[in-house]
């Protein structure tokens, strides 16, 4: 046997009884306290084509049938169409409500409700609706306190129990986890009683068993749920949804006293999906055990190139070569304010993250640093979800571990690169045959740290922030303001800095060859000069 409950806002009877402003008092029916969705009023000799079920029904009895025969006929119709009480006004039609009417409602199980000669039906419905929103204010705010709190223990390092814990609390029903052959992973709450743990437990297997049975082959089941009621005990249960069509979900019980409420419905929901997310295989134990593993040694003094491996995937196309992604948000300020920011946004990380295919995503404000694990064969792809919630992208070309701080730079020309020609993303490429390639790369890096030596003496803003600008806007063909655009500064800003390079290189940046030679410099410049200009 199922139960279900109205979602539509209602309020206790019991509320508008202890109005002090109505005066209203209860004269016959039973004393349960039904629930007001709504208030009506009519004075037709048959009002039921106009009912919807679960009104209090005002009437000044203009129309009620004179004998008690009629009477009942008419306490009858109501009842038949769902009122859930009656109200009568004394005054002006009758003095006093008749006790026909009193004997009727007695006899069909209707509240009959006075009301007194100043008080007004407007005034009825006013209070009730007033009482609904309140109740539905209320709702809400237990909605929102629970989701902050469900939240909050799903970033707990037992998440898992944390989660069930909470829903708890908050629903007052016994709550487990259960796999797919009904083993009891976790619970929270008092146990109850035998058997229904038992029955529980089958419930869930029953609905795995008919979800698992009627999905679509190689696509994942949708969530199922089922409720059932026994011996004063309800029951529910759901799966959990997942993004794969592998394996069976997982599924979550309650075991409750009274039937789930709409709040608990909802905060029910809350749950799964976080549940869902928390045993998906992105945050699956031995994923997080192998990540944390390459943090420690990277603490204790182990090599990007040495704990690389341990970050990557194990599935064996998936070489040890890595892509640098750098990224910026460019619908607000580098340096964020109190104003909602993309980091404080699980849902845009997760969304990112899944979108880049990888879980290596950090988000700092409006910057973005992400680790793609992959082959020297991988050609990177911008994905356009980045593009929809506002960023813009940089990558890297393949490259091994030894030389990440070598794609890091090639992930920040391109990202300021797009920056400037207001693309989604920018794909760093590596050209096979190039005039550096004739080159000794020894002696190429010694000339470019000849060639801008002179800049250690610039002073603010020092080696490193000219070297970029002049990188940059020579990468833009000489723009200013594209260079202005992709740095993030004022145009004057750029110029004032150019002139400086300029002047210290002893060069007119205006010759071509002038550019092409510092071009091929730059290429050369080794990456430990630029840290030292900005010591």
């Amino acid at each position: 046997m199922t139960e279900t409950e109205t979602v539509q806002p209602s309020v206790p009877l019991s509320v508008l009884l202890a109005h002090p402003g109505l005066g209203l008092s209860q004269v016959a029916g039973p004393a349960e306290d039904r629930r007001i969705g709504t208030v009506g009023t009519t004075e037709i000799e048959d009002p039921t084509p106009y009912l919807v079920g679960g009104e209090l029904f005002l009437t000044a009895g203009v129309r009620l049938p004179p004998d008690a025969e009629g009477i009942d006929t008419y306490v009858a119709r109501v009842v038949a169409a769902g009122v859930a009480a009656l109200g009568f006004g004394v005054a002006p039609v009758h003095q006093e409500i008749p006790h026909e009417l009193v004997a009727a409602c007695d006899r069909h199980g209707l509240p009959l409700l006075r009301l007194p000669p100043d008080t007004p039906f407007v005034a009825v419905g006013q209070a009730a609706y007033a009482a609904i929103a309140e109740a539905r204010n209320r709702d809400l705010r237990e909605i929102s306190d629970a989701q902050s709190a469900l939240t909050t223990a799903a970033a707990r390092p037992d998440a898992l129990q944390a989660v069930l814990q909470q829903l708890n609390t908050r629903t007052g029903a016994w709550t487990a986890l259960f796999d797919a052959q009904g083993n009891e992973l976790f619970s929270a709450g008092p146990r109850p009683a035998s058997p229904t743990p038992r029955l529980l437990r089958d419930l869930a297997k029953r609905t795995t068993a008919r979800s698992t049975r009627d999905h679509v082959k190689g696509r994942p089941p949708p969530p199922a749920a089922a409720a059932h009621h026994v011996e004063g005990v309800h029951l529910t249960v759901h799966t959990l949804p997942r993004a794969d069509s592998t394996g069976t979900p997982l599924i979550l019980g309650q075991a409750g006293t009274a039937p789930p409420t709409m709040v608990h419905r909802q905060m029910t929901g809350m749950a799964t999906v976080l549940l869902s997310l928390l045993t998906s295989p992105r945050h699956a134990l031995s994923t997080e055990t192998r990540s944390v593993g390459a943090l420690v040694r990277l603490m204790l003094g182990a090599s990007p190139a040495e704990v690389a491996t341990a970050l990557a995937p194990s599935d064996d196309s998936t070489g040890d070569h890595w892509i640098v992604v750098h990224g910026r948000h460019l619908h607000m300020p580098s340096r964020p304010g109190p104003t909602s920011r993309p980091d404080e946004d699980p849902a845009q990380l997760a969304a990112l993250a899944t979108a880049l295919g990888t879980p290596y995503v950090h988000i700092d404000g409006a910057h973005l640093l992400a680790l793609i694990p992959g082959t020297p064969e991988t050609t990177p792809s911008a994905p356009a979800l980045a593009a929809v919630l506002g960023w813009t992208l940089g990558f890297s070309a393949p490259v091994a571990a030894a030389d990440l701080p070598r794609a890091d730079s090639q992930a920040e020309r391109a990202l300021q690169r797009a920056i400037a020609t207001r693309t989604p993303a920018v794909i760093h490429r590596d050209e096979a045959l190039t005039l550096n390639a004739l080159v000794s790369p020894a002696a190429a890096r010694e000339l470019a740290r000849t060639r801008f030596a002179p800049l250690a003496r610039a002073g603010a803003p020092g080696a490193s922030a000219l070297l970029d600008t002049l990188r940059t806007w020579l990468s833009l063909h000489g723009s200013w303001d594209r260079t202005a655009a992709a740095l993030q500064v004022h145009r004057n800003t750029v110029r004032h800095r150019l002139a400086r390079v300029a002047e210290l290189l002893g060069v007119d940046l205006q010759d071509p060859g002038v550019r092409m030679e510092l071009w091929f410099a730059l290429h050369w410049l080794p990456d430990e000069q630029t840290d030292e200009g900005q010591a």
